[in-house]
C-alpha cells in the first residue's frame, strides 16, 4: 500500500473554510430537502403490487409490523425513506421485491407513524410518513427530491429491511440510522445523517452521510456523472476494480489519505489533499471528510 503522505503543507484558507462548513451546510440541506434522490429509466414499467400491514405488541414497548411485496422491473428503483431508524437491503433470488419495517417506541405510538407505497415511473417509493411538526404541511411521500418529512419529539424508530432480486437499483435514505446492504446486483444510492454506511453492489454505488463511516465497494468503475463519497465525522474506504480509470479529489482536515492504486499526481503533495490520476483518467471522483481517513483499495482480479 502506498501513503500520500510525503509531504505535509497547510490547506489553502479556501479549503479550510469549505471543510469546516460542510456538516453545517449538508445538515441544513438533507433536513430541508427529506435526503432523498433516486433513480429512473425509461425502459421497462411497474407492474402493480399491494401493500399488507399486519400488527404486533411486543413487552416493554409498543410495535408495529409492515410488510409489503411486489414486482419492480430490472432497471427500476425502490427506494425507502426513513427519519428514525435503520435500513438493511439484502439481495434475493426471488422475482419480487420484499420489503418488511418494523415500528416500535416507548414514549410515542408507532401507529402515529404510516408506512405509505408509491408506485411510480422509476420504481416504487416506500416511506415512513411521522406527524409533521407543522401542522398546515403535513409530511407526504413522493419520489426522488420530492416531498416533505419532518417530525418533532417522536421517538418511533422505523427499522426496514429490504430484498432486493436481480437489477433492480436500490435507494436508501434515513436521518438518524445506520445503512448497510449485502452484495446488491444493481446500483445503489444511499444517505444517512447521523449513522455509518456499508454499502457493497456490482454496479455503481453512491453514499453520503455527515456523522459516521463509509465503506464502499463497486463492481464497475464505468460511472458516468461525478461520483461523490462525503462524510464530516468519519473515514472512508473505498474498494474499487483494479481497471479503475479516474481523476480522483480527496480531502481530509483530520485524517490522512491511502491508496493501493499507482497515481500520477496533479499539483502538491500533502496527506490531507490529493489531486491525481488512476489509469487513463476520465471520469471523476471525490472524496471528503472532515475527520478520518480516506483509502482507496484496489481489489484483487
Amino acid at each position: 500500500m502506498a501513503i500520500i503522505g510525503l509531504v505535509t503543507a497547510p490547506l489553502v484558507v479556501e479549503q479550510l473554510s469549505s471543510l469546516k462548513s460542510l456538516a453545517q451546510s449538508w445538515t441544513r440541506q438533507t433536513l430541508l430537502n427529506g435526503i432523498v434522490t433516486a433513480h429512473a429509466s425509461e425502459k421497462e414499467s411497474v407492474v402493480s403490487a399491494s401493500p399488507q400491514l399486519t400488527a404486533r405488541a411486543a413487552q416493554g414497548e409498543s410495535s408495529d409490523q409492515f410488510n409489503w411485496r411486489g414486482r419492480v422491473a430490472a432497471g427500476r428503483t425502490i427506494e425507502i425513506k426513513g427519519i428514525n431508524g435503520d435500513v438493511r437491503a439484502e439481495p434475493s433470488t426471488a422475482g419480487e421485491v420484499e420489503v418488511a419495517a418494523t415500528k416500535s417506541g416507548r414514549r410515542s405510538d408507532p401507529k402515529e407513524v404510516e408506512i405509505r407505497v408509491v408506485e411510480h415511473e422509476g420504481g416504487v417509493t416506500i416511506c415512513a410518513v411521522y406527524p409533521s411538526a407543522d401542522a398546515s404541511r403535513p409530511n407526504d411521500c413522493q419520489p426522488g427530491a420530492d416531498g416533505h418529512s419532518s417530525t418533532r419529539n417522536n421517538d418511533v424508530n422505523v427499522d426496514f429491511t429490504i430484498r432486493v432480486p436481480q437489477g433492480v437499483r436500490f435507494s436508501g435514505r434515513t436521518v438518524n440510522g445506520n445503512v448497510e446492504t449485502g452484495a446488491l446486483t444493481g446500483d445503489a444510492d444511499v444517505k444517512t445523517v447521523n449513522g455509518s454506511i456499508k454499502v457493497s453492489s456490482a454496479g455503481i454505488a453512491r453514499a453520503k452521510t455527515v456523522n459516521g463511516s463509509i465503506t464502499a465497494s463497486l463492481g464497475r468503475a464505468d460511472w458516468k456523472d461525478a461520483l461523490e463519497f462525503k462524510t464530516v465525522n468519519g473515514g472512508i474506504t473505498l474498494d474499487l476494480p483494479p481497471d479503475t480509470n479516474t481523476e480522483v479529489s480527496a480531502e481530509t482536515l483530520n485524517g490522512g489519505i491511502h491508496t493501493d492504486f499507482p497515481l500520477t499526481i496533479l499539483g502538491r503533495v500533502s496527506r490531507r489533499v490529493l489531486n491525481g490520476t488512476i489509469g487513463s483518467g476520465g471520469r471523476e471522483l471525490h472524496l471528503k471528510t472532515v475527520n478520518g481517513d480516506i483509502r482507496l483499495q484496489r481489489r484483487a482480479s
